[in-house]
């Protein structure tokens, strides 16, 4: 029986080789024993500190609330306060600057540096202020008030709690990549949140991959949202694609190749692994590698079976949007990302957008309410369709976004016609949960008047992965690996205001 993998018994653990692979490499020779006698006696390659550690058994710390995860994210920073945090006052003072509304000015508010961290182009502040692009009214029990950019998703406020408080530290677009893995551009990254997710707890379906990615991209930096850092290889996102002669990159026999013909090769190369790793019992990149060729191998007859959505009714489609050309690919990326949840797929990471689509520093009415009109549907149908299977009760869905954008217009010279914009904002922006766990018609935070900070109920990005840890029985603190330092603001903290 193969030793159960776990991330610290590998030959790269933190650029480190362990004790026993050095020695094996260097030969158990005098020379070999001598080389290990003088490193102990430096303390560095003492025994293992881990006597009283033990890898995640795949269940769950205690009772879960969801057994699966559809995270979908927009990329490029929505504006909250066009979709989901409306702003009333904005009209009220367009034009006017920060410091004569006679409004508290949240330039000079000890939030403005305490929660910021510039990478490029300092702070921004854009202080004078830019009118509502579009208009807004209030839909459902809870009076939640939603810009008319969001007809569909407006009548599922009941189902939805919405985190009006969110505030990041990076005013880049590093800021994408700091919303899945908790980590400021300028800190040591850490494994994403699907990877955390992947480690801790077991599959609920062996032929399929237990983190998803759907997405497609062009901006090679994208990978950073589904990569497991030094979990290892195995826990990263697994890309999947929506088209039907090839689901699974790189998993269709080539020509002339039959299934009988590639069973054997797989045969042969798994005894050959099997070898390797009797020599190399630690190597967690040999591990990974045998994991994934029988996982692939696997995969070849569920993917396809899973991403064929033809088996779906006319009615789904529609519900989705797939039969209008303006939602047909988000909405064919929801209804996959429901049938693997469905199948038992612990986290689904959906890319929701072109990389920096709704980044909007010019022309926002034109470019927001374009890519709201992509998405609305999608994203309502999923929510519906989840309701009406009773998926509801077993998978949450997360809607995010990396910051949201500036309540005062945008102006730069380098930039034409920048006068119609709002900049990157840190400072406050909303998420959203639906489905398992979740409270319905639940408002939580707040902005101030003018949308700028967070003033009730602040949330950094971590609070969100807590969340999500909560509702599926993990506690990210017994996830801790030896040797890898975590800090207290990795762990974030539940929200507990929106769980049911």
């Amino acid at each position: 029986m193969s030793q159960s993998f776990h991330p610290l018994n590998h030959r790269q653990a933190g650029g480190r080789m362990s004790r026993r692979m050095l020695l094996s490499d260097l030969g158990f020779g005098f020379t070999g024993l001598a080389l290990g006698a003088m490193l102990h006696q430096d303390g560095i390659a003492k025994a293992d500190d881990t006597q009283n550690w033990s890898a995640p058994d795949g269940k769950p710390h205690f009772s879960p609330k969801a057994r699966s995860v559809i995270w979908i994210f927009l990329s490029g920073g929505v504006s909250h306060i066009e979709t989901w945090d409306p702003k009333p006052a904005l009209n009220t003072h367009q034009g006017k600057t920060y410091d004569t509304t006679g409004l508290p000015n949240p330039l000079n508010s000890p939030l403005f540096r305490e929660r910021s961290r510039a990478v490029v182009g300092g702070d921004r502040p854009h202080a004078k202020i830019f009118p509502l692009q579009v208009g807004f009214q209030r839909y459902g029990q809870a009076g939640v008030d939603i810009s008319d950019w969001w007809p569909n998703l407006a009548t599922c406020v009941d189902d939805i709690a919405f985190v009006r408080s969110m505030y990041t530290t990076d005013n880049d677009h590093n800021a994408e990549f700091q919303m899945h893995h908790g980590r400021h551009k300028l800190d040591e990254k850490q494994p994403v949140i699907g990877s955390w997710i992947h480690y801790g707890l077991g599959s609920m379906n062996e032929n399929l991959p237990q983190y998803v990615f759907l997405g497609q991209y062009t901006d090679p930096r994208v990978k950073e949202n589904f990569s497991p850092d030094y979990l290892g290889p195995q826990f990263a996102g697994v890309e999947l694609a929506l088209d039907p002669k090839n689901p699974l990159p790189f998993g269709k026999l080539a020509n002339g190749v039959h299934a009988r013909e590639q069973e054997n090769e797989f045969r042969l190369i798994h005894k050959m692994n099997a070898l390797s790793s009797v020599e190399y019992p630690e190597d967690d990149q040999l591990r990974a590698r045998i994991r994934s060729y029988e996982l692939a191998f696997r995969m070849q007859q569920s993917v396809p079976e899973v991403l064929d959505l033809g088996k779906e009714s006319r009615e789904t489609e529609s519900l989705y949007g797939i039969d209008n050309e303006q939602t047909a690919v988000y909405g064919r990326r929801l209804l996959a990302a429901r049938r693997l949840a469905e199948r038992g797929v612990r986290f689904t990471q959906v890319y929701l957008s072109d990389f920096g689509e709704w980044d909007s520093h010019v022309e926002l009415k034109t470019r927001h309410s374009k890519a709201c009109s992509r998405v609305d549907k999608p994203i309502a149908g999923l929510l519906k369709d989840l309701k009406r299977l009773g998926l509801d009760q077993e998978v949450t869905v997360v809607c995010c976004t990396e910051f949201g954008r500036t309540p005062g217009l945008e102006i730069r010279a380098d930039v034409p016609n920048s006068a119609t914009g709002r900049d990157h904002h840190p400072h406050a922006f909303t998420v959203w949960f639906a489905g398992a766990g979740i409270k319905g018609g639940t408002i939580h935070g707040k902005t101030d008047e003018l949308g700028f900070h967070a003033v009730e109920n602040p949330h950094y990005v971590t609070d969100i992965h807590a969340t999500v840890f909560r509702l599926l029985g993990l506690d990210p603190r017994r996830l801790d690996i030896p040797g890898r330092k975590r800090l207290e603001i990795d762990y974030g903290n539940p929200i507990h205001d929106i769980l049911a």
